[in-house]
C-alpha cells in the first residue's frame, strides 16, 4: 500500500511542479535572453525561450525527495542516489553556460565527462549485465569505468540529439521511463520505479508547453538532465541496458547515421543544419510535425512493449537483427550515394537571414 500511494503520489506531483514553473521559466529565459532564434536548417521559424528545462530539473528533485519521504531504502542505495543527485546538480552550471553561450563540442565533453564521473565515483557503475542465455554476467573491473563511462555520454547526447523538433525529446524520454518504471514494477524495485516515473511525470507535465508549436523549449539543461537521468536510473535499476537501448533505438540509430553521413561528407559531426535528422527527413516527406512525432513516439511505445514481452534471449537476437539491417541499410545508402553526396540547401526552414547551426552537443 506504502509503495503503491507513492507510485501514484510522486509521478504527479512531478507532472504538477512541471506545468506550473514551465510559464515562469519560459518568462524568465526572454527576459535573460536565453532564447533560440530561427537558424539555416531548422524546423524553427519563432524565437522561443529554451529554460524548460530548469522547470523540469526543479520538479524532479522535488518528487524526488517526496519518494525518500515515502518510501524506504537500504543504506547502499541511498549512498548510490546522492551520488546521481550530485551529479544532476553539476548539469545545471553546465547548461546555463551553454545556454547563454552555445558552447563548442570540447567544453560540453568536458562538462558532460565531470557529470557523468560523480555517480560513477559513488558506486553507479555497469559492473555486471544479463547473460541473454541465462544468468548475470559479471564484468571484468578494467572495464566497469569505461563501459559506465561511454554508457552515460552515450545517453546524454543521443537524447540531445534528437531534440531537434517539438515534442520529440521530452515524449521519447517519458515514454522510456514508463516503460523502465514498469520493468522495475516487474522486479518489484519500487523504489528504482518511483523515480522513474518521476521523470516520466516531468516529461508529461512539459509536453502541453513543448508540442508544435512549441512555446518553450527545454535546452540543454532539458535534454543533459534527461538523458543523464535514464543512464543514471538504468543502472541504479540493475542494469537495465538491453531494456534502456530497445526503447531508444530509434533515437541511438538516428545519432549512429547521422554522425557517420557527416563524417563520410567531411564534416564534424556535431555541426547541425543539414535536415540529416530522422524527424527532418519524415518532415521533408510531407508529414506534419505532430505526425512526425506522433510516429516516433509510437516506434518508441511499440519496441517498449517488446522490451518488456520478450526475453533476454530474444532481445539478443532482436538487437542483432536491428544491428544487421542498419548495416545493411548503410551499405545500400552509400553505394547509392547517398551518404556521400554534398547536402543542398535544407527543405526545413527557409527563413532567410536565420543564424548559422552551432555545434550539437557530444
Amino acid at each position: 500500500m506504502e509503495a503503491l500511494a507513492a507510485l501514484v503520489t510522486v509521478p504527479l506531483v512531478a507532472f504538477g511542479a512541471t506545468y506550473w514553473l514551465v510559464t515562469p521559466a519560459q518568462r524568465l529565459g526572454r527576459y535573460l535572453g536565453i532564447v533560440d532564434r530561427p537558424r539555416r536548417g531548422e524546423v524553427q521559424v519563432r524565437t522561443v525561450a529554451r529554460t524548460g528545462g530548469y522547470a523540469m530539473f526543479a520538479a524532479f528533485f522535488l518528487a524526488s525527495l517526496l519518494s525518500l519521504a515515502l518510501l524506504p531504502r537500504f543504506p547502499a542505495e541511498y549512498t548510490r542516489l546522492l551520488g546521481v543527485l550530485l551529479g544532476a546538480l553539476l548539469i545545471l552550471p553546465i547548461a546555463l553556460l551553454d545556454d547563454i553561450l552555445r558552447l563548442g563540442p570540447l567544453p560540453q565533453f568536458v562538462g558532460q565527462a565531470v557529470v557523468a564521473v560523480v555517480p560513477m565515483v559513488f558506486g553507479v557503475l555497469v559492473d555486471s549485465v544479463a547473460n541473454p542465455f541465462g544468468g548475470v554476467a559479471v564484468l571484468p573491473e578494467v572495464i566497469v569505468f569505461p563501459i559506465t563511462f561511454l554508457w552515460f555520454m552515450g545517453m546524454m547526447n543521443t537524447v540531445n540529439f534528437i531534440d531537434t523538433m517539438d515534442g520529440v525529446a521530452a515524449g521519447v524520454a517519458g515514454i522510456a521511463g514508463v516503460v523502465l518504471a514498469v520493468r522495475s514494477i516487474q522486479l518489484e524495485q519500487y523504489s528504482i520505479a518511483v523515480l522513474v516515473l518521476a521523470m516520466a511525470g516531468a516529461c508529461a507535465g512539459f509536453l502541453p508547453h513543448n508540442l508544435h508549436p512549441a512555446k518553450v523549449f527545454m535546452g540543454t539543461s532539458g535534454s543533459m538532465f534527461l538523458g543523464f537521468g535514464l543512464a543514471a536510473l538504468a543502472i541504479l535499476g540493475g542494469a537495465k541496458i538491453a531494456t534502456t537501448t530497445m526503447v531508444l533505438a530509434v533515437p541511438i540509430l538516428d545519432t549512429g547515421l547521422v554522425i557517420l553521413q557527416r563524417t563520410l561528407r567531411g564534416r564534424s559531426p556535431f555541426q547541425g543544419g543539414d535536415g540529416a535528422h530522422l524527424p527532418h527527413r519524415l518532415l521533408a516527406v510531407g508529414l506534419s510535425q505532430r505526425a512526425v512525432v506522433y510516429l516516433i513516439y509510437l516506434l518508441c511505445a511499440v519496441l517498449g512493449a517488446l522490451s518488456l514481452a520478450l526475453s533476454a534471449v530474444q532481445k539478443f537476437y532482436t538487437l542483432i537483427a536491428a544491428l544487421l539491417i542498419l548495416g545493411a541499410v548503410v551499405v545500400a545508402l552509400y553505394q547509392a550515394g547517398v551518404l556521400r553526396r554534398p547536402p543542398g540547401p535544407s527543405q526545413t526552414n527557409p527563413v532567410q537571414g536565420a543564424e548559422p547551426e552551432p555545434p550539437e552537443q557530444i
